[in-house]
């Protein structure tokens, strides 16, 4: 992309993509609407994970209340339930991923949702950083394209 050589910060971006062509420009512009398409659907996924870890927690909260014994449904996915008895409140199964579990203590269960969702917020941060500079550049190429192309028009 870009480097610094024109100058500082935006304007010496702006300054270098002003020396593009009619196609560098389109192909940084398509490159980058791209790039900042893909980022904000991982945000999404990272919305959504964190959402889920998030209920995961509070479900781990709401068992450890349930004695020993209590019928209940069981998740087996988002939409299906399976009757089931409470056998003990201390012990959970934990998803790592790719269909494996691993059992661990409650607070052990508490303490991976709560290490995994400060994991999940810090790489959205970052996302949300990257994000915005990318969709900057894209905004910038845009602004110059439209400019360059106005002046094509304009010329006999």
């Amino acid at each position: 992309m870009a480097s610094s050589k024109g100058g500082s910060g935006a304007a010496g971006r702006v300054l270098e993509l002003e020396k593009m062509s009619l196609e560098q420009l389109k192909a940084l512009k398509e490159q980058t609407d791209m790039e900042v398409n893909l980022l904000q659907d991982s945000l999404s996924n990272i919305r959504t994970a964190t959402s889920r870890l998030e209920n995961a927690s509070t479900a781990l909260h709401d068992l450890a209340l349930y004695p020993q014994g209590k019928k209940m449904l069981v998740p087996l996915t988002a939409s299906l339930y399976v009757p089931g008895t409470l056998d003990n409140a201390n012990k959970v199964l934990v998803d790592v991923g790719t269909g494996y579990f691993i059992e661990k203590t409650m607070a052990e269960g508490k303490d991976y949702c709560e290490r995994k969702i400060n994991l999940l917020k810090s790489n959205f941060d970052q996302l949300v950083e990257v994000a915005s500079k990318k969709k900057s550049l894209a905004d910038e190429a845009g602004v110059v394209l439209q400019a360059k192309l106005k002046q094509l028009a304009a010329s006999p």
